[in-house]
């Protein structure tokens, strides 16, 4: 029992991966089941049929799988940073590095939140978390004047567009480091506080 049950869940990972990487190099819109199978190397179709209910069922799988590497990667990284400032600094610089360790998953995160409708929780409440962070930040003075919800909107938006141009056409990793360093800095300047005594 305990052998075949190693092996069914050998195999429904196994599925989940194939599925990735399909819809990161065909796009939801292309990953069949007949593709998916062929690309796990099964024989056919009904193994997937067998572990998910569906179609909506192997994504939702895929999504929360793709948030457990991005957490794993993510997480670490920004937990080692002391403060508000570093900790924005290093969620910008870990996402757009992400893009390096991991670009299938990014490709299909993108791809099934955009095309998909699928639904992705760390996606999803990103803005809410980007505002509670600047909360906190103006809170403690290390933040300066400006509406929490733009900022966490405008950051969110602009942090997508890098990692999906990136995601696209992956950078050396130097350059992809680069990248990530210019665009912590500048969200870093942004949330600044305003500096006293200068003239215009």
């Amino acid at each position: 029992m305990r052998a075949r049950t190693f092996t069914e869940s050998g195999r429904r990972a196994q599925i989940v991966r194939a599925a990735i990487e399909v819809i990161a190099a065909e796009g939801f819109a292309k990953a069949s089941f007949s593709r998916i199978a062929k690309h796990a190397g099964l024989s056919s179709t009904g193994m997937i049929s067998y572990h998910f209910a569906g179609k909506d069922d192997l994504l939702a799988v895929c999504v929360t799988e793709i948030e457990k590497i991005t957490g794993a990667f993510m997480g670490p990284r920004i937990d080692a940073a002391a403060g508000h400032v570093a900790q924005l600094r290093a969620y910008v610089e870990s996402n757009v590095a992400l893009v390096g360790e991991h670009p299938a998953e990014v490709r299909a995160l993108i791809d099934l939140v955009k095309n998909a409708g699928s639904q992705s929780a760390s996606v999803n409440g990103r803005i809410a978390l980007f505002e509670e962070h600047f909360r906190t930040g103006q809170a403690a003075g290390v933040f300066g004047r400006f509406d929490p919800r733009t900022a966490a909107l405008a950051f969110t938006t602009g942090l997508d567009a890098v990692v999906a141009i990136a995601a696209a056409d992956v950078p050396e990793p130097a350059e992809l480091t680069r990248i990530g360093r210019e665009l912590a800095d500048l969200y870093v300047r942004a949330t600044a506080p305003e500096t006293t005594g200068e003239t215009a």
